[in-house]
């Protein structure tokens, strides 16, 4: 017991000796280090890959704030980030684990190293008069961010997405000392924010009741340019993605050469006209962060499933499965999908741009969510992004998912590889004539005229800025 002890108490001794300089620094005059009213919005994660804090950060400077975007730049984030004069993005360091000692010496020593730079990034920018944080990941961005709003004397807003310990059971299990440590941390600096937002109603109940935290229930909502796709930018974009992925391309025509072809779209080049390809294949479309809380094994299940429907001569159109992201699992995954021999499938993993992928998303049939939160009281934003495009989706299972998806009105729920399956096979059925299943639930998602983000985020966001 003694040597695990041991990185706990240089943690705990480190502790004390930043809250001491915390102390001698408070006493500092603030200064005019920068305009009344600028955001930090900051994730300790990569902010092409955090679309929500993007959004944050765009619908504020919208309304006039300076924005300060803080977080990794291992992924790029979206054009109108990058063009907005009021949102200057500064980029931290991911750092990587030490491969030296035990791994819980390893685990802190990194958390310590995040910390130290997280503190010194926070104290250079600008002085925001709020800091949005995003949650999980907490550890250790709760604790510093909310030492860094005691020096500068800033407000602290915690966005809630999930809960850091719940992710981190998946990989060690409820019960092992870093999750429960995390769990206690999670509730005990979460409780020193100013204000909280979360995504869903069953997590704002959840906060209140086991961590004494107030939040205001901010839904997931597209943004603006998530919406149909125009068939002359489907062609344009699948003739892209023709370049890298195989399932896009289709054989050059000798009899017509004046007419470009993709699998799903042709083009006629002497008058520009685009049409749909007849007998083309359903796209079907799937976007994963590829980690243990989405078992992509059911969605391959189900697709074997679905070519023994149509090798026993049922009706149903050849599939393009297209499964975008990054992530730890990927290359488990692909190596499991090149092993599989399909006639009527064809299944690629692309990474796409920011810009590409709700262009995608707008040219798809059909979406496929397999996220599970791990504490149940998240909802998938990928689910959000595709019913912006009007896109119908089958989603797996989980406990507040009812918040979202409305199983049977603007899609379906399955809970294994066999309902999936099923499910697949029953909306294709008619593909894609305006009588089958799949087209109903489109026109129910057209009729729907759901909010989009900004709207969402005036009514729910902006007054907490404006009252405060």
């Amino acid at each position: 017991m003694a040597a695990p002890a041991m990185p706990l108490l240089l943690l705990a001794v480190a502790g004390l000796a930043l809250c001491a300089a915390l102390l001698w620094l408070r006493r500092r005059p603030a200064g005019p280090e920068g305009a009344r009213g600028r955001v930090c919005v900051a994730v300790l994660g990569d902010l092409g890959r955090s679309p929500r804090m993007q959004y944050h950060a765009l619908a504020l400077a919208r309304r006039g704030h300076g924005v300060t975007l803080l977080g990794f730049l291992s992924t790029k984030p979206h054009h109108d980030i990058l063009c907005n004069e009021k949102i200057h993005i500064v980029s931290i360091s991911e750092l990587k684990v030490l491969q030296v000692g035990p791994k819980i010496f390893q685990y802190i020593t990194k958390v310590i190293a995040q910390a130290i730079q997280l503190f010194y990034t926070m104290l250079k920018i600008d002085r925001p008069s709020y800091i949005l944080l995003q949650n999980p990941p907490g550890l250790p961005s709760i604790a510093v961010t909310w030492m860094v709003c005691l020096v500068r004397r800033s407000k602290l807003i915690i966005d809630w997405h999930n809960y850091g310990y719940s992710i981190m059971s998946l990989i060690h299990g409820k019960s092992h000392p870093i999750v429960q440590i995390a769990e206690w941390y999670e509730k005990l600096f979460g409780r020193l924010s100013d204000y909280n937002f979360c995504v869903t109603n069953a997590m704002k109940e959840d906060l209140q009741m086991n961590c004494n935290i107030k939040a205001i229930t901010l839904y997931d909502k597209p943004a603006a340019f998530f919406k149909e796709t125009p068939l002359e930018l489907q062609h344009k974009l699948f003739m892209k993605l023709a370049k890298d992925c195989a399932p896009f391309k289709r054989g050059t025509d000798s009899i017509r050469p004046v007419v470009e072809k993709s699998a799903f779209t042709e083009l006629d080049i002497r008058n520009g006209n685009v049409t749909q390809v007849k007998e083309r294949p359903a796209l079907l479309i799937s976007s994963t962060s590829w980690t243990e809380d989405e078992d992509f094994s059911i969605l391959l299940k189900a697709l074997e499933d679905y070519e023994e429907y149509v090798s026993d001569g049922i009706k149903l159109p050849s599939l393009v499965c297209v499964i975008t992201g990054k992530g730890p699992l990927k290359k488990h995954y692909n190596r499991l999908i090149d092993k599989m021999h399909f006639k009527h499938i064809q299944i690629c993993t692309p990474w796409l741009e920011a810009e590409d992928y709700p262009v995608l998303l707008g040219s798809a049939d059909l979406g496929v969510c397999l996220h599970k939160s791990s504490s149940g009281l998240d909802l998938p934003m990928k689910v959000v992004d595709m019913f912006g495009c009007c896109l119908p989706v089958c989603a797996v299972h989980f406990q507040c998912l009812h918040e979202l998806v409305k199983h049977d009105e603007n899609g379906l729920i399955f809970r294994d590889s066999n309902e999936l399956a099923e499910q697949l096979k029953m909306l294709l059925l008619e593909f894609p004539t305006a009588e089958s299943k799949l087209y109903m639930f489109r026109r129910n998602l057209r009729a729907s005229k759901q909010l989009r983000w900004d709207e969402s985020w005036e009514q729910t966001v902006l007054p907490v800025f404006r009252n405060n």
